[in-house]
């Protein structure tokens, strides 16, 4: 591998996104079991990915492949019939199609439309050599049916919709239900939620819900049902990396984990789960599974992820102090008394470097995970939270050259703080968000998460950041030599709330409103305590030769707001106070000021940088000998574009 100085890991840029690569430092240095356990998750990894493509629109699997073969039956032409620049268009539509899973846009929902024009797209539909799908007898023909999926405005506009004055699930395009409306999919599932239940099932999470001959039923995700084809191969893998397990724990956790899939059954699921995060000796770890539920309008139902990684020794002692000192920020934690846990209980914490990314961690992924979900096993059992080490640092590489730092801080000994403790800041932030934030807490008896409906994920992903950010400038971060300066909290500090009142915004389009979870969650606390300490110039919004800038006045006031709507975050999810988490999002986290947006657009777009960025995989490649794995190499992928061919072509189970 090259060593991390001359590594390049911006491959490519178009719209508004950059592909980037990752390193794998010391995969070399595992062993021959290690490498095979990793190939084989990997597999299991790469299999799933048709079903996050189908769920996040039903069409979205018959576009990728009839766009496939147009690009790969025009490429092999001796000569090209449309101009270039309509057939990079063409491309660049399909690279994002790739980027999002579907059709529509990954953060946004948005349906994403094409910029090549219809009379390009017939032109290039004639060199069609693919599949013969099948198509409503309502089209013509297969390419006036995908056209008109393409561009037409009325179909599919929008894949969730958190609009809650409206439907929400009629409202969205997910193929998480069919010919239901949000009324009747609340009423099918209200007589499964078992409210007085101390380890409720988490209901409708691996299913899809339709009305079939006047009938509301689930299609449920399992060998022999819903996304069979996928499934076999994510089991045929998971049985080969079972005989590799590292330990009789991790290998009775793959076999719960087939027995899942097997049967559809949520309650083998918990159990899953629950060997899972018993599991704390692995060297090599994975995520698999229907697991988060931010792409369900209503927060119920998850989507496929998977993603493959081995321990960072070094990175992990940072881990393994906060995690072994769980308690005392429990106990020190601001929220209300009957909301703390007494006893908190396997808190496991590790930094963590991927191999492989899947489903809907592919090829945007997050920096941080804290599994499982499920409140009763993370108050019974605890939960497992990991820093993806050499993914914050690819972000962090390909971040410095980019200008955003210059053009949108103002204060220069912001900027040094920033330079010099930014990725440390950074990597403590997440370290105390998944492993505490969303490990804290607990709920009143009786109350479920799903009385929050679509306000839960913000929530939670609020409650997880506020609880980093209060901790961040605690004593006992020096203390426990987590940092060695007040400075490192006052970076994070300064990079938060200006990133949640200003640069976050270029990511939406002028005059839309914030719905991502993530970006909701972060506008939310910086507006609150922007509002909250404006009596006092906590938070001070200012202008430089016509430039729009944020600075901290008062860190500790800053700090002690944190706290405040931290308590009321957790009482909020407590409770499952439904109007109050409405109410707080919808007056801080969704409306954005246009005339602030239009500004930071046209200074972001002046540094001609994309605001999205996600990755390719590294390529394992198994070295066999009389039929027996020897090696494993690890290769970069040195193009985009041929790896989702790649991946189409060989894990296309489902089209």
């Amino acid at each position: 591998m090259n060593t991390k100085a001359e590594y390049n890991f911006l491959l490519e840029q178009f719209d508004d996104v950059r592909i980037l690569r990752y390193q794998v430092p010391n995969f070399e240095h595992l062993d021959l079991q290690q490498k095979t356990l990793i190939y084989y998750l990997s597999q299991a990894t790469l299999s799933g990915r048709d079903i996050t493509f189908d769920q996040h629109f039903a069409h979205n699997l018959l576009i990728r492949s009839v766009l496939e073969n147009i690009y790969k039956s025009y490429l092999s032409l001796e000569k090209h019939k449309v101009e270039p620049q309509e057939f990079e268009l063409f491309e660049q539509y399909l690279k994002k199609i790739w980027f999002s899973n579907g059709i529509h846009h990954h953060n946004s929902t948005d349906k994403i439309y094409p910029k090549f024009t219809r009379e390009t797209w017939r032109i290039l539909s004639k060199n069609y050599k693919g599949k013969k799908h099948s198509f409503p007898k309502s089209h013509a023909s297969l390419f006036n049916f995908v056209e008109d999926l393409m561009f037409n405005p009325e179909i599919a506009p929008k894949r969730v919709s958190q609009d809650s004055s409206r439907d929400l699930v009629s409202q969205s395009a997910v193929n998480f239900y069919e010919n239901v409306n949000q009324a009747e999919v609340e009423q099918f599932y209200s007589q499964f939620i078992q409210e007085n239940s101390k380890e409720p099932i988490s209901v409708g999470l691996n299913s899809k819900l339709i009305r079939h001959n006047n009938q509301i039923t689930e299609e449920v995700y399992k060998l022999n049902g819903k996304y069979h084809n996928a499934i076999e191969q994510i089991v045929f893998w998971l049985q080969k990396a079972m005989n590799e397990a590292e330990s009789h724990e991790q290998k009775h956790t793959i076999a719960l984990l087939i027995e899942f899939y097997e049967t559809g059954d949520l309650g083998v699921w918990d159990q899953y789960n629950i060997a899972w995060v018993n599991d704390t000796e692995a060297h090599i770890d994975f995520v698999n599974g229907f697991i988060e539920t931010y792409g369900d309008p209503l927060g119920m139902k998850a989507t496929w992820e998977s993603i493959v990684n081995y321990k960072d020794i070094e990175a992990t002692r940072r881990t393994e102090i906060i995690s072994s000192n769980a308690q005392w920020f429990e106990d020190h934690s601001p929220v209300n008394s009957p909301y703390k846990k007494k006893n908190v209980t396997g808190v496991t914490a590790k930094a963590i470097n991927v191999v492989q990314l899947g489903g809907d961690c592919f090829p945007t992924t997050p920096i941080g995970i804290n599994l499982p979900n499920a409140d009763w096993i993370r108050q019974s059992h605890g939960s497992k939270s990991v820093t993806i080490e050499n993914i914050a640092y690819a972000y962090d590489q390909a971040g410095k050259t980019s200008g955003m730092l210059e053009e949108f801080v103002e204060n220069e000994q912001e900027r040094e703080w920033i330079k010099k403790f930014g990725a440390q800041a950074s990597n403590l932030h997440t370290d105390l968000h998944e492993c505490l934030g969303h490990g804290s807490g607990q709920m009143a008896e009786g109350i479920s998460t799903e009385a929050l409906k679509n306000y839960a994920s913000p929530l939670e992903e609020a409650r997880a950041d506020l609880y980093a950010l209060y901790f961040m400038m605690d004593d006992q971060m020096l203390e426990l030599g987590l940092i060695e300066q007040q400075e490192t909290a006052m970076a994070e500090y300064s990079s938060y709330i200006r990133n949640g009142l200003l640069t976050q915004l270029v990511r939406i389009k002028p005059g839309d409103q914030l719905e991502q979870a993530h970006m909701r969650n972060r506008q939310m606390v910086a507006a609150w305590c922007f509002e909250k300490g404006f009596a006092n110039n906590v938070i001070e919004k200012y202008q430089k030769e016509g430039k729009l800038y944020v600075k901290i006045n008062d860190f500790q006031q800053l700090r002690s707001l944190f706290g405040q709507l931290l308590r009321e975050v957790q009482r909020i999810k407590s409770e499952g106070d439904y109007e109050a988490g409405r109410k707080l999002f919808e007056t801080y986290g969704v409306k954005i000021n246009l005339e602030e947006h239009l500004e930071i657009l046209d200074r972001f777009n002046k540094l001609k940088i994309a605001p999205y960025s996600g990755f390719v995989n590294p390529i394992l490649e198994p070295i066999f000998r009389d039929g027996h794995i020897v090696d494993v190499r690890l290769i970069d992928c040195e193009n985009y574009a041929e790896q989702m061919i790649y991946y189409s072509d060989n894990y296309g189970f489902l089209i």
